[in-house]
């Protein structure tokens, strides 16, 4: 099943962009209700096909669609995205839903508050219309799970949606809705939108306060969109970012919607990657991504291949860091549920505790180094392109320990080519889709800018979607 099965054009006011849907709901020339009827309506025929969503809000859904059209004929206040369906991501708590992180040893956890990611999308007039399917503990670049199994691409039943937002991904590029809440900690909005052909943003850090972790002082954790737009990415930031004294860590900036705008390519100049320094990547994920930069340059893009000095020490050094935060933050349930548990999680666990405070601590010595290199290419250049993902998506049956060896050059053979800019948080980086490989799955290009600079790469972000990549 190819992706332009569920979503040809637009056929349903749902397929309009989120501000769009909004402003038809509000001029009366559709209703929320019929909105949403459609929304759940795709949504049973995903679960049912492709198993992306943990649970479906019908009622509550169909509830709140009902009091947004009565909002609009009594003439109350409404936001900008009044009506707009949106999903969230099982790992993300909301109030009296089934929120399971994808383990069984979360039971029939029903959490009494909502995160404030949540909390900002409906207080814009959003309604949340279900939960969507993570790995366990968000750990995965792979959605599967061992409560609900595997998440299927919607451009292949037989391959992975990616992970961890792979639900997601997959709600918004099936027309679910315009886009739909995800965490990324190492690449897990970026890649899921990789792989299923849709726009995926890590913000800079503290953009979107982070609250649903144990410890407000973790620094390599992000909320950000899954979208089917550069212009529904806008909208989620514009709703959802700003400070809060619920995460410490939160930024005091604005979010200037204005500013993405800016889409021309022309004079702008980037930096480009293929391998960052040790990836062995397709040679299809390379065509594609090189005619992509020709596009670009065509637009008036200054691109210039660089060389940087970046070994597969990045993404073992980030893979302790995350085998910590899994032992630290979910290890008190190994003991009761090591047998219901996915043994890759298990051994991720184990490993986090064997780790020693001192080692730990030096991994922050790769991370300033690999700041400074960021540091000299932000002197030239306006941002760093590169492939989000070195290979298209994987079949669903594999996992992350089939990505994790060197080839016979000693390139490494990993999948993803994002957790690097979890280790620079504070810099943004935005997975946009530029077409499709030979074997016609699609492949996203990575965009980083400079530190805090969210609204100049979501304007990159929408210079390389009007792009004609299709003739190119």
């Amino acid at each position: 099943m190819t992706l332009t099965t569920w979503t040809a054009g637009v056929s349903h006011p749902l397929d309009l962009k989120a501000t769009e849907i909004a402003a038809g709901i509000k001029a009366g020339r559709f209703s929320a209700v019929e909105v949403m009827e459609e929304s759940l309506r795709r949504a049973r025929r995903v679960a049912a096909d492709l198993n992306a969503f943990a649970m479906i809000r019908d009622d509550a859904a169909m509830e709140g669609a009902a009091r947004a059209d009565r909002m609009v004929q009594d003439g109350e206040p409404t936001g900008f995205l009044h009506g707009v369906p949106f999903a969230a991501k099982d790992l993300t708590p909301t109030e009296g839903d089934l929120t399971t992180l994808g383990s069984w040893s979360s039971g029939d956890f029903a959490p009494q508050e909502t995160a404030l990611v949540v909390r900002r999308l409906q207080a814009a007039g959003a309604i949340l219309m279900g939960k969507t399917t993570t790995p366990e503990f968000a750990h995965s670049s792979f959605t599967w799970s061992p409560r609900f199994g595997p998440t299927r691409n919607p451009n292949d039943r037989a391959r992975t949606s990616g992970g961890s937002s792979g639900g997601s991904a997959v709600a918004v590029a099936t027309g679910v809705a315009p886009f739909a809440e995800g965490s990324d900690m190492g690449g897990s909005v970026r890649i899921p939108a990789s792989f299923c052909g849709i726009v995926g943003l890590k913000p800079s850090f503290g953009r979107i306060p982070m609250t649903i972790l144990p410890s407000v002082f973790d620094n390599i954790s992000h909320f950000g969109p899954l979208a089917r737009t550069v212009e529904d990415a806008v909208a989620f930031m514009q709703a959802t970012s700003g400070p809060s004294d619920e995460d410490i860590s939160s930024l005091p900036l604005t979010f200037e919607p204005e500013r993405t705008l800016d889409a021309s390519l022309a004079g702008k100049r980037f930096a480009l990657s293929v391998d960052l320094g040790y990836y062995a990547v397709q040679p299809q994920v390379e065509a594609a991504l090189r005619r992509a930069v020709d596009a670009m340059r065509a637009a008036g893009a200054v691109v210039e291949e660089i060389e940087l000095p970046w070994t597969r020490a990045v993404t073992d050094q980030w893979f302790e860091v995350w085998c910590v935060f899994m032992s630290a933050f979910f290890g008190d349930r190994l003991d009761e549920f090591r047998d219901r548990m996915d043994p890759l999680m298990v051994t991720m666990i184990e490993r986090g505790f064997a780790m020693g405070a001192t080692p730990y601590k030096r991994v922050e010595l790769l991370r300033t180094s690999i700041w400074r290199d960021m540091a000299k290419v932000f002197q030239t250049y306006d941002g760093l392109l590169c492939p989000t993902c070195a290979v298209t998506a994987p079949l669903a049956e594999q996992t992350d320990a089939d990505f994790f060896d060197d080839d016979e050059q000693g390139r490494f053979r990993g999948l993803d080519m994002t957790c690097a800019f979890n280790f620079t948080p504070q810099c943004p980086a935005i997975s946009v889709p530029i077409g499709r490989a030979a074997d016609g799955m699609p492949v996203g290009l990575q965009i980083v800018g400079r530190r805090f600079q969210d609204e100049a790469v979501l304007g990159f972000a929408r210079g390389v979607e009007a792009l004609d990549l299709d003739g190119a």
